[in-house]
C-alpha cells in the first residue's frame, strides 16, 4: 500500500485540531475524515475500513486523565484489531502515551506537533504495513492460515518459528477446536522436511489391532483381511513429519509398543520380521492437561519425555482478546465468497453478542457460527438477532464455574458502566454511586 491510497480517520473534540489535520494530510493520503464525537467511533469504523486512526487521549466533558483515549483504543482494537492508532497526547501525558503503546498504539503524537514528524510517523506505518502485509496477524500454512494477532496466539508463532528448523519432538497441548492441527501443519510446513510427508493418525479412534497394522503396516497374510503388503504411516511419513492427534487416548499397551518404536528408530510390520529402519519428525497433541498425562496410571512418563522435547499450549478462544473479531472478518470473508453473499456491515450488537460468549467449541464453534450466520441472513448488515450459538455448546457455557471473587465482580461493573456511558467517566461514577476520584483509582488498581 501507497501513502496516496491510505485512508485515516481522526477523532478529536478540538475543531481547530481536527482542521489542522484535514489541511496537513489532505494532499499526501486518499481520504481523510474527521470526527468530533467519540461517542461515534464504533458506528464509523464497523462501516468503514480505515488503514490510520488519529485519536485523541482526553475529551471534553471528562477528567483529563488520558483513560480516555486508552478506552478507545481498546475499543478500536475491539473492532478493527489491524488498524494502527497513533494518539495525541500532551507532554504531561507522556507515562499514559507509553502505556497506550503497550495496549496496542503503533505511536503518538505529542502537543504541539511537528508536521513533518507526524507525516513521517505515517508514512512509517504504511511501509511497514506494505512490507509485512499480514504477517502479524496470520501464519500461512500448507491449505490454510492460523489467524490472529493477540499476545497469546503470537506467542505461539514465535515458538513454532522457533521449533520449526529443529527435529525436536512437539507435543501440542490445547482445548478441542483450539486449532491444534494447524499448529501441527505450520511446524511441518516452516521445517527442514516441509518438501516430504506430512502424515496424520488419530489414534486415539484406534483399536489394539487397527493400531499397530495403521501405524507399523503389515504383510500379505498377516491376518484374514491381509490381501497384500500395505506401508504403515511411520514409513509413509519416512523422511516427513508424522502427527499422531488424540495421543492421550491410546492404552497403557498401545503407550509400550509406541515406546519401542521411537527408541529404536525402526518399525517391524504385522506378520514380517523384518526391522525397517525409519527417519520421521514426531509431532503429537491431545486435549488433555500436562498434569493428567502425569498420572502413570494412565500414561507412561517415559513416553512423555519422548514425545515432549518442546511443548507448545494453544490458548483456548476466550483468552486471546481481540482475535475474536479478526477471526469473525476472516471466516465471514471465506463463507461469503463461498455463497456468494455480502460484503458484510457488523453491528455493534453483533459484535457485543460474539464478546460476550466464552466459546467452549474455540475457534471451530466460530467457524460454524458464522458459516451457519452467512447462510441463513436475510441482510448484509449482521445483527445480534442474526447470530446464535449451538445449544450443545450453550450447554457446556452455562454449567462453566463463574469467578465470583468480589475484585472480579467490581471490575466487570466498572467495565459495562464505562461501556454504557460511551467511556464518560463523569455518568459513569454518578450511576456506581462513587465519585469521579474514587473511580479513577479503581481504574488504576484494575489497570483499566
Amino acid at each position: 500500500m501507497q501513502l496516496k491510497e491510505a485512508k485515516i480517520l481522526v477523532i478529536d473534540d478540538d475543531a481547530d485540531v481536527l482542521t489542522a489535520m484535514r489541511l496537513l494530510l489532505k494532499p499526501f493520503v486518499a481520504e481523510i475524515l474527521t470526527e468530533k464525537n467519540p461517542g461515534n467511533l464504533t458506528s464509523i469504523i464497523s462501516e468503514k475500513k480505515f488503514d490510520i486512526i488519529i485519536l485523541d487521549m482526553n475529551f471534553n466533558g471528562l477528567v483529563n486523565t488520558g483513560n480516555e483515549g486508552i478506552y478507545w483504543l481498546n475499543k478500536i482494537k475491539e473492532i478493527a484489531p489491524d488498524t494502527n492508532v497513533i494518539l495525541i497526547t500532551a507532554y504531561g501525558d507522556i507515562d499514559l502515551a507509553i502505556r497506550s503503546l503497550k495496549e496496542g498504539a503503533s505511536d503518538f503524537i505529542v502537543k504541539p506537533w511537528q508536521n513533518q514528524k507526524v507525516i513521517e510517523s505515517i508514512k512509517e506505518m504504511v511501509r511497514i504495513k506494505k512490507k509485512t502485509g499480514s504477517k502479524s496477524s496470520k501464519l500461512h500454512i500448507e491449505g490454510g492460515k492460523i489467524v490472529g494477532e493477540s499476545e497469546e496466539i503470537q506467542e505461539v508463532f514465535s515458538k513454532i518459528q522457533k521449533v520449526a528448523p529443529t527435529d525436536a519432538n512437539i507435543l501440542v497441548l490445547g482445548e478441542n477446536g483450539t486449532g491444534k492441527d494447524l499448529v501441527a501443519k505450520a511446524i511441518h510446513a516452516n521445517s527442514n522436511r516441509k518438501n516430504k510427508a506430512f502424515v496424520k493418525v488419530d489414534v486415539g479412534a484406534l483399536t489394539s489391532t487397527l493400531f499397530e497394522s495403521e501405524l507399523f503396516g503389515y504383510k500379505k497374510g498377516a491376518f484374514t483381511d491381509a490381501r497384500e503388503d500395505r506401508k504403515g504411516r511411520f514409513e509413509a511419513a519416512n523422511g516427513g513429519t508424522l502427527f499422531l492427534d488424540e495421543i492421550g487416548n491410546i492404552s497403557l499397551r498401545q503407550q509400550a509398543r509406541l515406546l519401542t518404536v521411537l527408541q529404536n528408530r525402526h518399525i517391524t510390520p504385522l506378520g514380517s520380521n523384518e526391522m525397517i529402519p525409519v527417519d520421521i519428525r514426531l509431532i503429537c497433541a491431545t486435549n488433555l492437561d500436562i498434569s493428567e498425562l502425569s498420572d502413570e496410571s494412565k500414561f507412561r512418563k517415559d513416553l512423555i519425555y519422548r514425545i515432549n522435547t518442546v511443548d507448545l499450549i494453544v490458548p483456548p478462544l476466550r483468552d486471546r482478546g481481540t482475535d475474536v473479531t479478526l477471526l469473525t472478518r476472516h471466516f465471514l470473508d471465506r463463507y461469503s465468497e463461498k455463497y456468494n453473499k455480502g460484503p458484510f456491515k457488523l453491528d455493534q450488537s453483533f459484535l457485543k453478542k460474539l464478546k460476550n460468549h466464552r466459546f467452549p467449541g474455540n475457534v471451530r464453534e466460530l467457524q460454524f457460527v458464522i458459516e451457519r450466520t452467512v447462510i441463513m441472513c436475510d441482510s448484509n448488515l449482521l445483527k445480534d438477532s442474526d447470530l446464535s450459538f449451538s445449544p450443545i455448546e450453550s450447554k457446556l457455557q452455562s454449567e462453566e464455574i463463574q469467578d465470583m471473587r468480589l475484585d472480579t465482580v467490581e471490575k466487570n461493573t466498572i467495565l459495562k458502566v464505562i461501556d454504557k456511558n460511551k467511556g464518560n467517566i463523569s455518568k459513569s461514577a454518578r450511576e456506581l454511586g462513587i465519585t469521579r476520584a474514587a473511580l479513577y483509582r479503581r481504574l488504576d488498581k484494575y489497570d483499566l
